[in-house]
């Protein structure tokens, strides 16, 4: 795959995951630091490595499913899969310094 078209997918992966929010944070997850990894194959199957705020984040079943079909949707991806993983595990640490203003952290 060319590295433009690549780069071009990954930006609007992103843009699409940005339009998901935890519901126990006014952030999206992708500012929060939960998305860990995005890879794209030649097949333009997207594979999106993430965790959650925590194991017993109440969303655990639906915000992965939430992130598949938003992602899947993207215009040029052909399908999407999430791996949860919980390794390394989230910290504050892990948010984007847009997020941090926004709960008023900095």
């Amino acid at each position: 795959m060319e590295p433009a078209l690549k780069k071009q997918l990954e930006e609007s992966i992103i843009q699409a995951m940005k339009t998901v929010y935890d519901p126990e944070i006014p952030v999206d997850i992708y500012e929060l630091g939960l998305i860990y990894e995005i890879k794209i194959n030649e097949d333009f199957e997207a594979t999106i490595y993430m965790t959650l705020t925590s194991p017993s984040c109440p969303v655990a079943e639906s915000l992965p499913l939430e992130v598949e079909q938003k992602v899947a949707g993207v215009e040029g991806i052909k399908s999407a899969t999430i791996e949860l993983t919980w390794e390394p595990p989230w910290d504050k640490d892990m948010m984007s310094e847009e997020a941090l203003v926004e709960l008023g952290m900095i």
